[in-house]
């Protein structure tokens, strides 16, 4: 069962330089004899050592954008069952994270997104909030500047047309008959990504219903039109020629729609049974669906569809799944799209093991052991492409054992390998099942995605229906780099079949100018970082011209304050790659890439070391604003409050240990 909501208003806020340049001696915060890197080793180890809870794990905020509470709160008028006083906490916070400007964006300091700002307009407007409020006037005008309702994403219009603000039929069709196709059809069930599947299944159900729920004239947003919309909205345009896959697709769309408008339909009753069967079959004991809130609130809301009262068993287990993401204070109520206990805790531990605690610490023992007890063990739905695999792995919640994923599996199990738990043998047999179903997930080219093998149907992300271009997920370079270090951890050489494969996918993504994109995280230095870590794991040659150029990119976008940082617009431009405010989690990141890349004692390298250093707080934190995580590449960016924190650590306690630094 999931675990009662730790008190998350403590979150966490989450190779050492030369002897000539840093003095090496004991480690301790209050020694005055401590190096400076010991004393800032000594106070982030306290810091996280004080942030352990007390089952044994780590977690910290996963910080989003205004959607995922303002569709939130549009549920609860769905479902007819509105908390006045969590409203009122919902309004604060879209209030609140409103700009000057009078927009919401999707990452801090972050351009105006027209879909999160009509959505948080018309949460607020649901709320009472009214038209002529100042925040609601400045909103309003940014929205019309950007065309209007009309050019919105796909997902919101979908909530517009909810409650009669848009048009059904300007929604891009996903028939329920979909349901019925085979596994081995172009286009079926599972060519879609996890995430696709776990959201679309209960979305393709309240779309064939096409429910309308009511609201009073002053809730409408009819004002954020410039013009009533017109079929031709919705037809085929010649404005980059009339031969594209958009064209082709928007007319395969006016079809389905022909079809769904067809009084004699055999197959839609059986579509909606399985859909619903699968909606389910899918919920986790605790409630969650695919651990992420658009598959939760878009299956509650299927059901409700469907006539589940509010207590029956699968609706009440989900809303609390639901409130179970929520941060909620005196005055404010967020949601989170997603926890993420088991990667917070990985990554935390990682952090202090790499930084000297030893293997046999109370804390350490305690995390491993946690770690352990979430180790998936059901066959999810990464069987239909790998039937031969046994299930293994860890997921990324507390609770998703249909949605384990490669990233988490690797990192927990290079975390906990060394520990002295009480059953060593059975943390061994574990670790031994999460690596034989992480190599069986490697994709025919050679790389590995998240959640699945072979995922990589590209022309899905042409259709109308995936204007978010994530319906799929293909292996990618992090990942890939990511299992390359995890083999290499446990004794893989490179010369083993799979990571021969693995080394000729990762030359054939490498960017030119030397860098490797980052699927996961902002964005080439995330993704530099995974792969040259992989490298040097697997035992690849470091000084191969290929390498080198990725370790001299890495020091030619050094910061002139000593860090590295990236903008989320590197993924709309990729010629900002590497450009953006230094940031903690990615100087730590471009740190551990150079060490990885023998440049331990490189000019770069010291410098990073001294930005860590000079800008850590007297508590052993570090801030960072920005988001440096990545949900969506161009359209979902997320800001883990632990990456601020457990990184520099790691990076810290690395840099000391391979220079030789008393412990």
């Amino acid at each position: 069962m999931l675990q009662t909501t730790p008190p998350i208003s403590r979150a966490m806020t989450s190779f050492p330089p030369p002897a000539e340049s840093l003095p090496k001696s004991r480690e301790g915060t209050g020694d005055e004899h401590a190096s400076p890197i010991d004393r800032a080793i000594g106070a982030s180890r306290e810091f996280f050592l004080g942030q352990q809870l007390p089952e044994g794990y780590w977690w910290a905020e996963l910080e989003s954008n205004a959607t995922i509470t303002a569709e939130y709160l549009m549920l609860f008028h769905l479902l007819g069952s509105v908390d006045r006083e969590r409203e009122r906490k919902i309004v604060n916070y879209l209030l609140g994270k409103q700009t000057a400007a009078g927009f919401w964006a999707i990452y801090h300091g972050g351009p105006g997104d027209l879909s999160t700002t009509v959505e948080a307009y018309f949460a607020l407007k649901l709320a009472g909030t009214p038209a002529d409020h100042p925040a609601m006037a400045k909103a309003r005008e940014f929205i019309l500047s950007q065309g209007g309702i009309l050019n919105c994403r796909v997902f919101t219009k979908i909530f517009l047309a909810l409650f009669g603000q848009f048009s059904w039929y300007g929604v891009p069709s996903m028939p329920i008959e979909l349901m019925l196709l085979p596994d081995w059809a172009y286009f079926n069930l599972y060519e879609l990504s996890s995430w696709s599947r776990a959201t679309i299944v209960p979305l393709s159900i309240v779309m064939a219903k096409r429910p309308v729920t009511d609201i009073p004239a002053e809730a409408q947003v009819r004002e954020l039109y410039l013009r009533p919309p017109r079929a031709t909205d919705f037809t085929v345009s010649n404005a980059d020629g009339i031969f594209t896959w958009k064209n082709f697709f928007t007319a395969a769309d006016h079809l389905l729609k022909l079809y769904e408008k067809s009084p004699i339909r055999p197959l839609e009753g059986r579509g909606l049974a399985i859909a619903e069967q699968w909606v389910l079959d899918h919920q986790e004991e605790s409630g969650d669906w695919g651990g992420i809130q658009p598959a939760m609130l878009n299956s509650v809301l299927a059901l409700h569809t469907l006539g589940y009262p509010p207590d029956h068993p699968a609706m009440a287990r989900g809303l609390q799944a639901l409130a179970n993401f929520a941060i909620e204070t005196p005055d404010t109520l967020v949601l989170q799209s997603c926890v993420s206990p088991v990667w917070d805790t990985a990554l935390a531990l990682k952090g202090l093991l790499d930084a000297g605690l030893p293997a046999d610490h109370p804390v350490a023992v305690r995390g491993a052991e946690w770690l352990l007890q979430k180790e998936v063990k059901i066959r999810g739905d990464w069987r239909v492409k790998c039937p031969e695999l046994r299930p293994g792995g860890w997921a990324f919640e507390f609770r998703n054992d249909h949605y384990p994923d490669v990233d988490d599996s690797g990192f927990v199990m290079m975390t906990i390998r060394d520990v002295k738990v009480t059953d060593p043998e059975g943390r061994d047999a574990a670790i031994r099942r999460g690596i034989e179903w992480c190599l069986g997930m490697q994709s025919a080219n050679g790389g590995w995605g998240a959640f699945d093998r072979d995922n990589t149907k590209h022309l899905l992300n042409k259709i109308p229906f995936a204007d978010l271009e994530a319906l799929i997920d293909p292996p990618t370079a992090d990942l890939t780099g990511r299992m390359l270090e995890l083999m290499g951890s446990f004794g893989y050489g490179k010369e083993h079949p799979r990571a021969v494969r693995a080394l000729e996918f990762l030359k054939k993504e490498q960017d030119p100018r030397g860098p490797w994109w980052g699927r996961w995280g902002v964005n080439y230095i995330y993704g530099t970082w995974s792969v040259l870590c992989g490298l040097a794991a697997i035992g690849e040659e470091m000084g191969q011209p290929w390498i080198r150029r990725s370790a001299a990119w890495l020091k030619s976008v050094q910061n002139e304050d000593g860090g590295w940082g990236e903008s989320c617009a590197s993924y709309h431009d990729p010629a900002l790659a590497g450009v953006g405010t230094s940031t903690p989690s990615q100087t730590s990141w471009a740190l551990l890439a150079l060490m990885a890349a023998g440049d331990i004692h490189a000019p770069e390298s010291v410098r990073g070391i001294q930005f860590l250093l000079e800008r850590q707080k007297p508590d052993g934190t570090w801030d960072e604003d920005e988001f440096t995580g990545t949900g969506f590449p161009k359209h979902f960016m997320i800001r883990y409050h632990i990456y601020r924190n457990c990184f520099p650590l790691a990076a810290l306690g690395t840099y000391r240990r391979l220079t030789g630094g008393e412990q």
